[in-house]
């Protein structure tokens, strides 16, 4: 369930990281990788507390040590700042606007996915990709979620069932165990 985005946005936001990041021989892709939660939960860090910003540590728990990265970390009120006008945008606040007037990811998220219309997901792989070529600076910060989504600890939403790192074959954190001389010397 959203916390962010409407449902229709979701649904559109999983095709659109799809394209970006396709379901290909091994590779889950995007949508099963839970990259649209991944971007939602992102989109909402302060409808949790503490925001959902900084997994805590040091360790996740899959390699040894205590799990706390599901432990966020509560932000410094300059970290605050700076995440919510990023996320947010400046809203015509005076903090937030000390080098101008700031269009925030929810906004472009709202306008980009409005962009690609409510039948998106229905549409046929060429015409997905001519409605995110129509639009370059969002197709690209899609693109950059899309990855941390996909790649990223999962804590954080996404990379759903460690799937992400089993595609591109990394062994994900690995603290405190850490490598052994042999695999750092084995690897290419």
């Amino acid at each position: 369930m959203p916390r962010f985005l409407t449902d229709s946005e979701h649904r559109t936001l999983a095709a659109a990281c799809d394209r970006l990041i396709p379901p290909l021989d091994a590779h889950p892709g995007a949508a099963a990788l839970g990259v649209a939660d991944y971007v939602d939960t992102l989109l909402a860090a302060f409808t949790f507390d503490p925001p959902r910003i900084f997994a805590g540590g040091p360790y996740s728990g899959r390699a040894g040590g205590d799990a706390s990265f599901d432990d966020f970390l509560a932000l410094s009120p300059l970290e605050e700042l700076a995440w919510r006008t990023r996320i947010e945008g400046s809203r015509g606040e005076p903090a937030r606007e000390f080098n101008g007037p700031v269009v925030g990811w929810q906004q472009r998220y709202r306008d980009g996915l409005g962009g690609l219309g409510a039948d998106f997901a229905d549409q046929p792989p060429g015409e997905q990709d001519r409605r995110l070529d129509a639009d370059p600076a969002f197709k690209a910060l899609c693109y950059e979620h899309a990855c941390e989504g996909a790649y990223g600890a999962p804590e954080y939403g996404g990379n759903r069932g460690l799937a992400g790192w089993t595609a591109i074959h990394f062994a994900g954190d690995v603290q405190p165990r850490g490598y052994t001389d042999e695999a750092v010397s084995g690897r290419d």
